[in-house]
């Protein structure tokens, strides 16, 4: 699954509430900040039901946050990642 969550995404724990949410879902991926200030993006694999939670909990974040949209895309799975990530553009 590829998702950007587009609102006040940034600067609110939004990459680290991501990674705590999928490390619990045992998802593996990464989630980083785009350059644009107002866009997260993800990249996680793992079990149906578990992207589909992720998908659900994307459009809540954290507290601060403001979700105003979230793009998804399934994929098939690479199966080249190992745990969950933060990176940087």
């Amino acid at each position: 699954m590829t998702a950007r969550i587009i609102g006040r995404v940034q600067g609110v724990g939004f990459r680290w509430w991501i990674r705590s949410h999928a490390n619990d879902l045992r998802l593996t991926g990464w989630v980083m900040n785009d350059d644009d200030e107002r866009t997260v993006s993800v990249v996680a694999e793992g079990t149906a039901e578990a992207l589909d939670e992720l998908e659900r909990l994307l459009w809540i974040g954290p507290g601060a946050a403001q979700v105003d949209r979230v793009q998804v895309r399934r994929e098939p799975a690479s199966g080249g990642f190992d745990g969950f990530a933060i990176t940087r553009p």
